[in-house]
């Protein structure tokens, strides 16, 4: 058995935030992330303000457990590599 997910995550304050190479690395994150979570992203799609994911997971793992793993890795490697983002946003969270 297989579950899908579709997740839309909005910037903070809906701002304007992603550049195309913010946008680069975060889809190289989550092609990271399939290699270690039982995962599989079908597609990544972005606007300047949000993302969008459609997710392929086992039962095993809760939407819940999906999007903290998620936010918390995809976060934290975006603002080490692209501090302009973090910049951006007050308070430094996305």
């Amino acid at each position: 058995m297989v579950l899908l997910y579709h997740f839309v995550f909005l910037a903070k304050y809906r701002k304007v935030v992603f550049s195309k190479t913010a946008v680069q690395t975060m889809k190289t994150i989550c092609l990271e992330i399939e290699k270690r979570y039982e995962v599989h992203f079908l597609e990544i799609g972005t606007d300047k303000g949000h993302v969008l994911f459609l997710i392929q997971s086992v039962p095993r793992m809760s939407a819940t457990q999906i999007i903290t793993m998620l936010k918390s890795i995809t976060a934290r490697e975006v603002f080490l590599k692209h501090p302009e983002v973090k910049k951006k946003l007050w308070g430094g969270k996305l």
